[in-house]
């Protein structure tokens, strides 16, 4: 996160807003199961399974949906080249327009499945020589390297290194906060703001500029 200018922490953060608040939205609408965090469902899948319960089935589902994403975003970002960012920002704006369209039309579970491929897809955006450098749907390792690093600042490193860690947590928490206050009023519809959002960041990421993989020096 350190290695990136402040432009591309500052999209990183907001990114990771808006998976938090598709996330919310998801999560309250499948009634306990995530469109983004596949940690939980791995959870709730191996719940279902040792309890033969159908948990099991729309778990499975649920992560099969976001690895194909992530392999569309993948694909998407290689072809795209330096121009990554706004290619793949442009997969995932397509992708929750199609959600909100489908919840609007009447298809709720249509609708989920194109969330959940947004949120795969997403994960690429921050993707060079086959590896992710920030996670945006995900906050596990996010919050590992932010105690790691306040322990380094305590133990007279960075003063500061901790911080952009911190916000794309407080961001994820945030967007969470947001979809959680708009759903009961929008339900799946309200993943018509998620695509906004996710088109003016299109913008925003076709500002910073043509560089959109590599990371800035340690």
């Amino acid at each position: 996160m350190n290695r990136y200018d402040k432009r591309s922490r500052a999209l990183a953060t907001c990114l990771s807003a808006l998976a938090g608040y598709v996330d919310a939205i998801g999560f309250l609408s499948l009634g306990g199961f995530f469109v983004s965090f596949m940690s939980g469902n791995s959870t709730r899948l191996g719940v279902g399974l040792a309890q033969g319960s159908t948990v099991a089935v729309i778990a499975i589902g649920l992560i099969g949906t976001f690895l194909v994403g992530v392999i569309a975003g993948s694909f998407t970002g290689h072809i795209a080249g330096p121009h990554r960012r706004p290619a793949v920002l442009a997969l995932v704006t397509m992708l929750l327009t199609v959600a909100a369209a489908c919840a609007s039309a009447g298809f709720p579970h249509a609708a989920i499945v194109a969330a959940g491929l947004a949120m795969g897809a997403e994960n690429a955006i921050f993707e060079s020589d086959g590896e992710v450098h920030i996670g945006l749907t995900y906050m596990t390792g996010t919050l590992v390297k932010l105690g790691q690093r306040i322990t380094a600042a305590l133990l007279g490193g960075e003063r500061m290194a901790w911080a952009p860690y911190l916000l794309l947590w407080l961001g994820l928490v945030a967007g969470s906060v947001a979809g959680a206050l708009v759903h009961p009023y929008l339900g799946l519809g309200g993943l018509w703001i998620a695509a906004g959002a996710a088109a003016v960041l299109v913008l925003s990421a076709a500002k910073i500029g043509p560089d959109g993989d590599g990371p800035m020096s340690a």
